[in-house]
């Protein structure tokens, strides 16, 4: 090594601690933590014999690990054998209710898109009087507490006859939601008009416009919205359980409740019920996982320039 390369080599600065990339990834593995150790103590929880359930609270593992809890849930086991072993005794009939939850969320899902695309398409697009008034109506309805329009959709629903009915439960939020409308503007606003243009001096209707060339350009939004409105509608209980608390529309959030109260012995049977709500969640997790990174994707999107 010659001189000079000594010299740069002895003051060459020495790299300094990266302290701001590792307390980001403590942070990180801080927050991955919080959101995933509920999971994982319900997945515990599940495992755990009923009788155990309340020993060795500390242990981070499930105690005498078996999956009676599971079958009892389902209703594979007899009520008395269930009580023998520490549970309720009770089942939920869970072919029924993910039958009723695959059939509100797929109604809902189908005619909250179709008409939120169709509402927001006419906002984006259209000229017709008081459009911006109206709109700015629908923005004021994102303020509202959902829990404010709940007496007068019952009545509405109950005037109807739509009590216990499919009907009834997807009627709030079939049309569409303040958000959906929103979100899907914006998405519909980033389109290039040229190619609607286009698409209209070849012949196209302002309707085969939308069919033909703006939804196919809007899938990501669409599909970022169906998600959504899927995990929403799937994890909702208070609208469900007032007006279809019948076994024949009952779905799976609102059996989970009634499972909860129906304990003999006074306290829930907490290893039933996160056995229970174990199964619930696995249809969502795994649509999200499959399709999880259309959301990621559609936050770029922006449609073409």
């Amino acid at each position: 090594m010659t001189t000079s390369a000594r010299v740069q080599a002895a003051y060459r600065p020495k790299k300094a601690f990266p302290w701001g990339k590792t307390f980001a990834w403590i942070g990180m593995a801080l927050l991955l933590f919080v959101t995933l150790f509920p999971f994982w103590w319900m997945l515990r929880t599940a495992l755990t014999a009923p009788r155990a359930v309340f020993l060795e609270t500390s242990s981070l593992l499930p105690v005498q690990v078996t999956l009676i809890n599971f079958e009892r849930v389902l209703g594979l086991v007899d009520p008395q054998t269930a009580i023998a072993m520490g549970g309720s005794g009770q089942a939920i009939n869970f072919t029924r209710a993910i039958v009723n939850s695959v059939i509100v969320s797929i109604l809902v899902v189908a005619g909250q898109t179709t008409f939120s695309a169709m509402a927001a398409y006419a906002f984006a697009r259209l000229r017709f009087p008081f459009r911006d008034g109206l709109f700015a109506i629908y923005i004021a309805a994102l303020m509202v507490p959902g829990i404010v329009t709940t007496i007068p959709n019952f009545i509405l629903v109950r005037q109807l006859g739509w009590l216990n009915t499919y009907a009834g439960i997807v009627a709030p939020t079939f049309l569409m939601t303040p958000f959906a409308i929103f979100f899907l503007r914006q998405f519909f606003l980033g389109v290039n008009r040229e190619v609607e243009e286009a698409a209209r001096i070849d012949g196209a209707s302002i309707w085969g416009a939308f069919v033909r060339v703006v939804v196919p350009m809007t899938i990501p939004a669409l599909t970022t919205l169906a998600i959504v409105t899927l995990i929403g509608t799937w994890n909702n209980y208070l609208w469900p359980l007032i007006v279809g608390s019948d076994e024949s529309v009952r779905v799976l959030t609102v059996a989970l409740g009634i499972f909860r109260t129906q304990t003999p012995q006074g306290s829930p049977d907490w290893t039933g019920l996160m056995a229970g709500t174990t199964l619930a969640i696995i249809p969502t997790f795994v649509i999200f996982m499959l399709l999880g990174r259309k959301i990621l994707d559609s936050i770029q999107f922006t449609g073409f320039k």
